[in-house]
């Protein structure tokens, strides 16, 4: 098994607020694309960053190939997804960091990191570089489930995942996704934040 895999495995808690977060961010990242704020390119960095943190076999050749796609050169896209951030363009490269931050605290970075990320960017790019690290993470945990259970299936299992583990996080998505998005609607609706500061930390409401 390759090294650079399967660096962080995510709980079912884990995966279903991960899902409600990235809910409640796509159209902060749809805005952001819409009015220019963040380049296709920009966000297939944050993407294969926050891939690079994670581990995502699936993810990783997936993103790779669509940043072949968009122009992205190989080597930085090998610097990327070897959390080398040297060949980022200047101007990305705190949200790279902040991306690269997101993924490490298991979505959950501080407040002096996002401080930083909206003051470099403004609110609304800030707002889509979070959404798109949140829904790289999401589907992080659940390609990191469906990657270990192909490689079960050509009989290499995956050390640090278990077939319970790998079956449940895969299907568990039927009933996760539709009720994040009710959720997430719920909580528009309450015009609760779509970040809550707590002891430094930046804690969405999802429980």
């Amino acid at each position: 098994m390759s090294q650079e895999f399967y660096k962080k495995i995510y709980s079912h808690s884990e995966f279903y607020r991960s899902l409600y977060k990235a809910v409640r961010s796509v159209r902060h990242l749809a805005w952001a694309r819409k009015k220019e704020l963040l380049s296709q390119n920009a966000i297939e960095r944050i993407m294969l960053a926050v891939t690079e943190v994670n581990g995502c076999e699936v993810c990783s050749y997936a993103h790779t190939k669509m940043a072949l796609e968009k122009g992205m050169s190989a080597k930085e896209i090998g610097d990327l997804l070897s959390g080398n951030a040297d060949s980022v363009p200047e101007d990305e490269a705190i949200a790279i960091f902040f991306a690269q931050h997101y993924a490490d605290s298991r979505g959950n970075p501080t407040e002096e990191s996002w401080q930083r990320l909206t003051a470099q960017y403004g609110d609304a790019a800030a707002k889509g570089i979070l959404g798109a690290a949140r829904i790289m993470t999401a589907a992080n945990i659940h390609g990191i489930a469906l990657s270990a259970m192909a490689r079960r299936l050509k009989g290499d299992p995956v050390s640090k995942t278990g077939l319970i583990y790998e079956v449940s996080i895969i299907l568990s998505i039927i009933p996760y996704l539709p009720a994040a998005v009710v959720h997430a609607a719920l909580a528009d609706l309450r015009k609760v934040p779509v970040l809550n500061f707590k002891t430094s930390t930046i804690n969405d409401s999802a429980m």
